[in-house]
Order: structure tokens, then sequence, then C-alpha cells
């Protein structure tokens, strides 16, 4: 069993773009790490450098209490499943499995037990005698999977390797990861760029913007306890509701645009930090399933919008309505590389909220509509630096 440290890892390209800053990150033996994070924030860069197949330009890399840095990759002993297949057409599931084996000279009787095993656990026993194209995407991405396992690394590393399979295989093979990964035990790191595959696999998820880490937690604090309004905006289908606010004075109510919501001390309990903002304006957030349907006025605390679209989603209904109230936004120009600062911006414009619902209410387009808000549910974040307002 491995563990795997990164110690303020960097990666500055020859034209000076830096694609990852300063990361600091540790993946325990067993555990399944996932970095998450938009398209260009330095996903992958991250998992090459542990690979060895990236350079990195300061920093250091160690597995267990051995530094890889000058590590040649085919000595980390590390094993990777890519977003592609890579399989090889004229061979069958089962040498296409056990070929790394083969080309290291390991027995047939080894490679044969270890190839039976790892289909085993993929449920790819019927199938070791078919070609790659009898396959369909998901036992194909299966059958990479088995390679990668067969070799018993000391460290797993996948990089979006669902991205080409349909939604409901994603799903499918996502449970299967999980499982395997269980079962074999290996520090693995998993890249995705799809927040919902990070909040189902991971133990900690791991969120990078610009190469900066963000926040590194379990999946449900990452939801509940969001380190910034980045943070808070990426985690969460449908994202959470960022809006301009102001707090009362005497901190007893909040004003979102022509609005107001009345507050009751346990918030300020709650939120300590919160006093340093009494007359102030911040960034008020909340979560869609936090804006249930108001029915009656006892209900408590209200915000009214005209309803733009309703979508029916069986279950739920997600309904999107406007607020009078500032929009937040990110300034992609402003992130600082110490990662303790991203500045936002507003706008004095209507805001488009989004409320999950109960399916039996009924609710049309360009109607005006009641959400009931949970207090003990608000998020607060700083308007200049959007961190989390805490203690």
């Amino acid at each position: 069993m491995t563990s795997v440290s990164l110690e303020k890892i960097s990666k500055i390209y020859p034209n000076g773009f830096e694609a990852v800053h300063d990361l600091d990150l540790q993946i325990e033996d067993g555990e399944l790490m996932v970095v998450v994070g938009p398209s260009g924030c330095g996903k992958t860069t991250v998992l090459r450098m542990i690979a060895g197949l990236e350079q990195i330009s300061s920093g250091t890399v160690r597995f267990g209490d051995e530094v890889v840095n000058d590590v040649p990759p085919k000595n980390r002993d590390v094993a990777m499943v890519f977003q592609s297949y890579a399989l090889y057409p004229q061979m069958t599931v089962a040498q296409n499995i056990g070929f790394a084996l083969k080309m290291k000279r390991v027995s047939k009787v080894e490679v044969d037990r270890r190839v039976r095993e790892a289909a085993s656990v993929l449920g790819l026993t019927e199938w070791l005698d078919r070609k790659p194209t009898q396959l369909s995407g998901g036992q194909r991405q299966r059958v990479a999977m088995g390679r990668a396992i067969v070799r018993e690394p000391k460290v797993f590393l996948m990089d979006e390797p669902l991205s080409n399979l349909d939604a409901k295989l994603r799903v499918q093979l996502r449970a299967e990861i999980s499982r395997v990964q269980q079962r074999i035990g290996v520090a693995t790191l998993y890249v995705t760029h799809d927040q919902t595959e990070a909040m189902t696999l991971g133990h900690r998820v791991a969120v990078l913007r610009d190469g900066v880490l963000q926040q590194c937690d379990a999946p449900q604090v990452l939801y509940d306890r969001p380190k910034n309004i980045f943070v808070a905006g990426f985690i969460g289908s449908p994202a959470m509701n960022l809006l301009e606010g102001t707090l009362s004075t005497n901190l007893d109510s909040l004003t979102l645009g022509s609005q107001q919501i009345p507050l009751s001390p346990p918030v300020i309990l709650r939120l300590p930090g919160l006093k340093k903002y009494a007359g102030r304006s911040l960034v008020v957030g909340i979560r869609p399933e936090d804006l249930p349907a108001a029915r009656t006025e006892r209900d408590g605390p209200v915000l009214t919008g005209d309803v733009h679209l309703v979508e029916a989603l069986g279950a739920e209904i997600l309904v999107h309505f406007y607020l009078d109230a500032p929009v937040v936004q990110l300034e992609d120009s402003s992130v600082k590389k110490d990662g303790d600062d991203i500045l936002v911006s507003t706008a004095s414009m209507e805001s488009e909220c989004v409320a999950r619902i109960d399916p039996r209410h009924t609710v049309r387009a360009g109607d005006r509509f009641s959400f009931s808000v949970s207090e003990d549910r608000i998020e607060f974040f700083d308007l200049e630096t959007g961190l989390a307002i805490w203690d």
C-alpha cells in the first residue's frame, strides 16, 4: 500500500503559462481522490506529473516516503486509464488485459490467473474470447480498467474515463469504478470536469481553478460548507444561487433587491463572522432545494419572483425565476495565486435564480411565485474576496 504526496507542486511551461501553482495534496492508502474543475484548470497536468509524463517545475512528489521526481514513468509502478480505450483491435479481451504482464515476461500461468481475477471483478469473464469491436463502449472501458488492475500497481490514475459514454453507462460505470477501487485498495486519483462524478465517487474531492486548489474535503463538506463562491457555484446541480444582499445594522434582517428576509439570532450564533458586516453588502448563497414553494404565510421568510422557465423532472420541478437583486460574478482575471482571494463583481440587474420544489405544486412561466427561505441554510461570502464568512 502506498500514499501519494504532492508538496508545493507547480508547473510552468516555457511560454510562461503556469498550469498548476503550489499544489499541496495528500492521497492516502486506498483512498479515491477526485480532482475536479472546469476545462483548463490543470487537472490532467496534475495527473501527468504524478505519472511522470510531465516534468514538474518545482515541488516534490512522493510515493510513500520515496521522492519520485526523477524516477522515469516506467519505474513508478503507476497504472493509467484514459477516456480513450486504446485497445488492440486484433487481440481478444484476455490478451488486451494481460498484454502488459506478457511484456514484463510474467509466467503464462500467473498472467492467466491475474486476467481471470480482473475479469471476475469487472464482470468480463464471459467476454474474454471476444475482440474489442464486439463489445459495447462500457465493456471496452472495463477492459481498459482490467488492463490497469492486473498490473497490481502502487498508484491508480484515471483521466476522465467515462466522458465518452452515454449518461446511463456513466452511472453504471461510476458504481463499477467505486466497487473495484474499494476491492483493490490502491491510492487512486480520478480526474473529471463533471462535479456529479466527483461527488458520487470521491472519498475526498479537490476543486481546482486556474491551477490553484480552492478546497479539498469530503463531498458533503464541499456542498454544505464551501470555502468560497467558486466552490459554492461549481459544486451542486443546479448551482447555488449567488446574490448581492445587505445586512441590517442590527443584524436582524437581510435585504435582497426590494425584498427583505428577517434573520433570527441563531443565524448570527452559527456564523459569528457576520457581526463585522452589519450594515454592509455581501454575497448571499442559497441552494435550490432550500427554496421550497411557500404554501402559507406561516412558512416563514419568503422570496417572490417572476417565473420564466419550469422544468418538470418527474420527482421534482426546477423553477427558474427572476429577482431584482444584483448578479454576482467571478472575475476570471483576478484570481490571486496564493488561493486566498477570489474577487467578484456585481451588476445592477435582475438575477436569475433556481428553486427545486415538490412536483405537486402548480407553477407556470409568467407566474409570480413565492418560495420559502430556510434561513439556517443561507451561506454568506465576502463581496470583495469571495471567501465564506464563518467565524
